[in-house]
């Protein structure tokens, strides 16, 4: 786990500025935290810490709260043997003075052994035949020895602890995957799995049970119990059968809702409704039954609770990319519910926003209300990324719920800055927000300065820093940023972000070794993919293994050039998918060469999951643009994802052309340039086991290429221990500087020195030059050593 190493506490003053800080102390030094929470008046904070122990291993979780206004901290348990159980749910708060927590039953005792001499077989059995798709899912339990252990690790007892150090044991222990107090603190909502478990889909799929209890553990009715869930089909928008999301409605004491579906959760079913939305009292009066609060013809999204007079429903349909958003009124039967908005979710230009919620006393989050003086209207307020041919423009509008009118109330800095609204800062107001007291929360930022937050008040409007964050890597303070538009073959726009060396010139430096990072991307309408996304004002954020770290070695680097895989009306866009991702990337690669910032023939390609399988194909199927290539916890072999990937939701057998002709594994005989895998020993990414990069390399190795795997102990998809992202960066920057920056390679002298050994050859399919051989078939010609690498179609 990640974790923090302090907590410092700030008063946010009258006038918009923030007090000194206070720092949290009391806990021992050295201390990890984690799950820091606020109470609901917030005057304490609650968070767990563990420690080193003498052996250097890590302790177990203790949850300790702090007083927000002297700063001391202290456990919540009075006895030193009471540990979080945090593999599920961890704490949270009831009320002001107490909290629910899940902790390691006192009476767990030591882990189950492992049996000596197994008591059979394994055995999976289908003699019913049914028909059971499931993706390949990784971490799955294996064997009973394995359902011991993950009850073991997973059984918690919820124990009720005040402030007052006095503590309850609630109900009996089990494995609780979540708790919820109702907003009346009268009830909790508690979720549980149970036997029978599953060895061939993960826990949230095992058999669930979720409960009503009084707070002090009651048991009140059970809301369901749902069976072990092998058979959700394969295609997206499935789903569970049974009750599903189940949750309090924000603006009610003791009320919930949750959805059914009606099509038996398989997306391929043609029904209406689809989805139906119920709702009932946490204890209701016998014989009442639930009711029906909305019916959907499309996948249930979620709801945004205000009041009686309005809630704003959710619905979507990925096939399709339609979206709507429906008003209701969940007090009047007589109000017919009516749509809001009905778009394509691909269409960011057209996105309205969504509405900004204020936090009630309660501490749930509901939609605010504003008043305009003299104006009988329902306003609320929506917020949106603001998506323009120019970027991302982020906006604040007063919309008019009733007539769908709309006045925008601020808006992002377009020239220099980027600005986005975090939150309202009006929590506790009784009745509508007043327009002209509004008080919001914003973040500003730009290419080479820090996000930075502010308080902004209406109705001046005035901005008032409340931040001063340094500069998180002052070396690259000025960096250069632009984002910049192309155009693919087939007329499709793309987009891309260039980052170039601080202090670079073009004209005096000359062109610098390249890396291109991306990831494709699915899309039903060329004019969606056409669509920019991002701003060219953001701060450039650098993660630990970012591609951007390599600016500091003088490369420029073409992040997220977007590679849209187009299917539209009835067309499947991976049936093209190879020719669609060297289409997008030949004309990102032919952009920076065009704008002499890019060495042609020090072009390095990368990538990250879907990213590293992008990579691979590319070095396949369009060599003469790459030098070489990084790839980073990848599949490349889509048979061993036989029931679908990504948002394909084909089978292999239903569409095996295109799941042999996709995947790289498949043609890693045509691989000739420098290939470096890496990949976490136990990624536990659908699709993305580590097998997936053994047997790619032993292919690769099989057909002689230069290539390198790198399997990092202990690490998952993305990797987090130091030893393991120091150890990445290595292994990056020395295969860029020996295949790419150090890559001796001319394509005119390549063309002289090779023309006569070329012209005695032909060209086979895939425009490789080629050797007549004595002994059979043709032999590729082994180049690679002489710096020959494959000739421009």
């Amino acid at each position: 786990m990640s974790f923090y190493t302090g907590i410092g506490i700030h008063q946010l003053m009258p006038d918009g500025t923030l007090g000194p800080e206070k720092e949290v102390h009391g806990y021992p030094d050295g201390a990890k935290i984690n799950f820091v929470t606020w109470s609901l008046d917030g005057r304490h904070l609650a968070f767990s810490i563990r420690v080193f122990e003498e052996d250097n291993s890590s302790s177990k979780l203790r949850v300790w709260v702090a007083n927000m206004e002297t700063g001391q901290a202290r456990p919540l348990f009075q006895s030193p043997d009471v540990y979080l159980n945090a593999v599920f749910d961890n704490f949270v708060w009831v009320d002001n003075s107490s909290l629910l927590v899940c902790t390691i039953p006192s009476s767990r005792g030591d882990p189950p052994k492992k049996p000596s001499v197994p008591s059979g077989p394994k055995i999976q059995s289908n003699e019913q035949k049914n028909v059971v798709q499931v993706r390949t899912f990784q971490d799955l339990l294996k064997d009973e020895y394995d359902e011991d252990l993950f009850d073991y690790y997973t059984t918690s007892q919820i124990v009720l602890a005040s402030l007052d150090g006095t503590a309850k044991e609630v109900g009996p222990p089990a494995v609780y995957t979540s708790m919820d107090p109702s907003p009346d603190q009268n009830y909790l909502l508690i979720s549980s799995i149970h036997r029978p478990y599953s060895f061939i889909v993960p826990r949230g799929r095992f058999p669930k049970k979720v409960e009503v209890w009084t707070t002090d553990g009651k048991f009140v009715r059970e809301l369901c119990d749902l069976p072990l869930a092998e058979d959700i089909p394969i295609a997206t928008s499935s789903v569970r059968k049974g009750k599903r999301a189940i949750n309090w409605r924000a603006d009610k004491p003791s009320t919930l809702y949750w959805a059914e579906t009606q099509d038996g959760g398989d997306a391929k079913v043609e029904v209406s409704p689809r989805d139906i939305v119920y709702t009932q009292p946490a204890e209701p009066l016998e014989g009442e039954q639930p009711e029906i609060l909305h019916k959907l013809d499309l996948r249930y999204g979620g709801i945004y609770w205000c009041d009686d007079s309005l809630a704003l429903v959710y619905e979507s349909w990925y096939k399709t990319r339609r979206t709507r958003t429906w008003v209701i009124s969940p007090g009047s039967k007589d109000a017919s519910p009516r749509i809001l908005f009905d778009r394509s979710s691909e269409d960011v230009y057209s996105d309205p926003g969504s509405p900004m919620l204020r936090r009630t006393p309660a501490g749930t989050y509901v939609i605010a209300k504003i008043k305009k003086e003299n104006d009988e209207g329902t306003y609320v307020l929506l917020k949106g990324s603001g998506a323009t041919p120019e970027g991302n423009i982020p906006f604040l509008d007063l919309f008019d719920i009733n007539t769908g009118s709309k006045e925008r109330i601020w808006e992002s800095d377009k020239e220099r800055y980027y600005e986005t609204v975090v939150a309202l800062m009006l929590d506790y107001e009784e009745g509508d927000l007043l327009l002209d007291r509004l008080q919001i929360l914003t973040s500003k930022e730009s290419k080479t300065e820090n996000r930075q937050y502010f308080i902004q008040k209406w109705p001046e409007k005035k901005a008032c820093q409340i931040t001063n964050f340094p500069h998180p890597y002052p070396q690259l303070a000025s960096l250069q940023k632009e984002m910049i538009r192309y155009q693919r073959k087939d007329g499709v726009q793309l987009t891309a972000t260039l980052y170039l060396p601080p202090g670079y010139d073009s004209s005096k430096d000359g062109p610098l070794p390249c890396l291109v990072w991306s990831y494709p991307g699915e899309f039903k309408s060329k004019d969606a993919a056409g669509q920019v996304r991002g701003s060219p004002n953001k701060f450039a954020g650098i993660g630990s293994t970012s591609a951007l770290l390599w600016l500091a070695r003088r490369f420029a680097i073409l992040s997220g050039p977007t590679i849209p895989i187009i299917g539209e009306g009835d067309e499947e866009a991976n049936d093209r998918y190879v020719e669609q991702l060297v289409a997008s990337v030949e004309a990102a690669v032919e952009e920076v060469i065009q704008r002499g910032v890019a060495h042609p023939n020090k072009i390095a390609v990368g990538g990250h999951s879907y990213g590293a399988f992008m990579t691979a194909n590319l070095l396949a199927h369009a060599p003469h643009l790459f030098c070489c290539g990084i790839a980073r916890s990848g599949a490349y072999n889509r048979t061993l994802t036989p029931f679908g990937f990504q948002h394909e939701d084909r089978t292999l057998w239903e569409a095996t052309t295109t799941y042999v002709e996709m995947s790289p594994f498949m043609s890693a005989n045509k691989i000739k340039k420098p290939i470096l895998l890496i990949h976490g020993e136990e990624d536990n990414n659908s699709g993305t086991l580590n097998m997936q990069s053994d047997r790619f390399f032993n292919a690769l190795k099989g057909h002689g290429a230069l290539c390198r795997l790198v399997i990092l102990p202990f690490e998952s998809h993305g990797y987090a221990a130091r030893e393991s992202i120091m150890h990445v960066l290595w292994e990056t920057d020395r295969w860029l500087q020996k295949h790419c920056v150090q890559n001796p390679t001319d394509a005119s002298a390549e063309l002289d020195a090779c023309k006569d050994e070329v012209s005695k050859g032909v060209r086979d399919s895939d425009n490789q030059a080629v050797v007549a051989s004595g002994g059979g078939g043709p032999e590729l010609a082994d180049f690679e050593h002489e710096g020959f690498y494959s000739l421009p179609r």
